[in-house]
């Protein structure tokens, strides 16, 4: 691959990376745990993904620039929502998980259960 179509392969697969919260490095710098990204069989770039908990952390900033606003300013139909989609990507099989959403939410792990419940039982 050329330089500039390296270049264009890194800029077609950043935007995924950033939205994981991962970072991009060259693949002669990866890690055992690093992804390395190959075009036409050679290695264009090596991707660091965040581990799970940063992950989250990751997600609920990313909810929160979207939103424009503080995700504990919110409505409570509104974090309802977030809970459902957190729960649907996984949010809560993080070590900590509700904990953290809670406090994004300016709610308790209790009433995050209870959301988490709410869905199961309509």
């Amino acid at each position: 691959m050329s330089g500039r179509a390296d270049e264009a392969f890194i800029a077609a697969v950043k935007p995924l990376v950033d939205a994981m919260g991962g970072r991009l490095l060259p693949p002669d710098e990866a890690g055992p745990d690093d992804v390395v990204l190959a075009w036409e069989g050679a290695g264009v770039v090596a991707v660091r993904l965040p581990q799970l908990a940063d992950s989250l952390d990751h997600i609920l900033a990313a909810l929160e620039r979207r939103q424009g606003r503080p995700l504990a300013d919110l409505d409570r139909r509104a974090k309802q929502e977030l809970v459902r989609s957190l729960e649907a990507r996984g949010a809560f099989a993080v070590r900590h998980g509700v904990e953290t959403v809670a406090g994004a939410l300016g709610v308790s792990r209790f009433t995050v259960y209870n959301y988490l419940n709410r869905e199961k039982s309509s």
